[in-house]
């Protein structure tokens, strides 16, 4: 297999890795220099390497951006280093059966939260009520002002609201944790989006300038014909 060594690290690399230095955008090239004064536009890496000094690149540009990194960016730097798909590597786990507890939870919180709850609480209540004052003629077991009823009402909600309370906390969970991986993809979906436009920026320019350096040449051919013609 051909080989060719790095001018970067003087390590060799297949053939096939080999990447131009006048290739990489002014930015990331000018970062490598830094560190490798030597590095020249006409010498060349490996793509491994060209790689990691792009993550290390958008490591410090991060940093500087955003402070100190969290895991979820340190992760998306890795993927793009690696090459490798982010959604693939944070994709959701098989949720856990759910416990007993938690299963009535659900239902008390679904159930509490619908119209079948509203229309069926009114539907009692008036029925408690209508049953003590008319049928009961207010002397029953819960004449007004229906201490019993109150006192059924305070329990209920003292009971339902907690319940509830713990199936919207594990539902928060999951958002979060969903909007933890929306956010990776998302910042890597924007870092991949700024990198191929200042490689195309890069480029067009690079076009621009081996098209101006073509069009010299031509008037300096053109200017050598007209001496000798002269």
């Amino acid at each position: 297999m051909a080989e060719f060594r790095s001018d970067l690290s003087g390590r060799m690399f297949p053939l096939s890795e080999r990447v131009s230095a006048k290739t990489i955008r002014h930015a990331v090239l000018h970062y490598i220099q830094k560190s490798h004064p030597d590095f020249a536009e006409n010498g060349y890496l490996s793509l491994a390497e060209l790689h990691a000094w792009k993550a290390h690149y958008l490591a410090d540009h991060l940093q500087r951006q955003l402070g100190a990194l969290s895991d979820n960016e340190r992760q998306v730097l890795a993927s793009i280093s690696d090459q490798s798909t982010l959604s693939a590597e944070i994709t959701p786990e098989k949720e856990e059966p759910l416990t007993f507890g938690q299963r009535i939870a659900d239902r008390v919180a679904s159930f509490g939260g619908s119209w079948t709850f509203i229309l069926s609480f009114l539907l009692f209540i008036a029925v408690w009520t209508t049953g003590n004052i008319i049928w009961l003629r207010n002397s029953g077991f819960d004449p007004y002002p229906f201490i019993l009823l109150n006192l059924i009402l305070s329990c209920l909600a003292a009971l339902q609201a907690p319940v509830i309370m713990m199936s919207q906390n594990r539902q928060e969970e999951k958002d979060r944790e969903r909007a933890r991986k929306d956010y990776m993809i998302n910042l890597k979906a924007e870092i991949e989006v700024r990198t191929l436009q200042e490689k195309l920026d890069h480029l067009l320019l690079q076009q621009q300038q081996e098209m101006l350096e073509i069009r010299q040449h031509q008037l300096e051919i053109l200017q050598r014909l007209r001496e000798r013609g002269s």
